[in-house]
């Protein structure tokens, strides 16, 4: 049984896990800016991508390649510019294809659920901040007299990512209702559209010019 985590651990990440998540940042702001957009589904798909990018985190701190991401200034540098920069175009892409409630998408067919998935997925898994939180967060929570450190932060990532689909997911649903409510007006509509993109390309461009 010590290769499972015990209640004292269990219980204490996922309280310490709750309210890191619960807490104002990029990733509410943005499933909250998106599900207001796009509505109930498509800020739940998304927010469910943003807690699937943990899985990401968890996997690389486990395996000790966090730590040589904050050690290494290029490598970290790069990720960033690749995080802010997919951010930033996903925020441009919105507001090129911001349009009235009813009216036809420019491409098409809107985006797919699926699509929004994993947008959300890339944009947690790229993001370094995240990286530096979960090699810093998790560790605090292992046990060194039971099993193996690695496989207790699997195991904590594990915990930490369903509790975030929660609430990633309640935070898209509630935010979808009021887009609902908001976008009856068509014209308000393409505004929420517009401060959804807008919203991705500030929290792009920051983590662009973040030293």
């Amino acid at each position: 049984m010590d290769a499972l985590l015990s209640l004292t651990q269990t219980a204490g990440l996922l309280l310490a896990a709750l309210l890191v998540t619960l807490a104002p940042g990029p990733d509410n702001l943005l499933v909250l800016s998106l599900g207001m957009a796009r509505g109930r589904r498509q800020g739940i798909a998304f927010g469910l991508g943003c807690a699937a990018g943990c899985l990401n985190h968890t996997l690389l701190a486990a395996l000790g390649i966090s730590a040589l991401i904050a050690a290494s200034p290029s490598a970290f540098a790069a990720l960033k510019a690749a995080g802010g920069l997919y951010l930033v175009w996903l925020g441009v892409q919105a507001i090129r294809n911001a349009r009235p409630s009813g009216a036809t998408a420019p491409a098409g067919a809107p985006e797919s659920n699926v699509q929004l998935f994993r947008k959300g997925l890339i944009a947690n898994a790229i993001n370094p901040k995240v990286v530096l939180f979960f090699l810093a967060f998790l560790p605090q929570f292992v046990d060194h007299a039971r099993a193996d450190a690695g496989l207790q932060i699997v195991q904590l990532g594990l915990l930490f990512t369903l509790q975030a689909a929660l609430v990633f997911a309640g935070i898209g649903w509630f935010a979808g209702r009021i887009g609902e409510r908001l976008a009856r007006s068509p014209r308000l509509a393409l505004w929420l559209d517009r401060v959804a993109g807008g919203v991705f390309v500030l929290l792009g461009a920051r983590l662009l010019s973040d030293g």
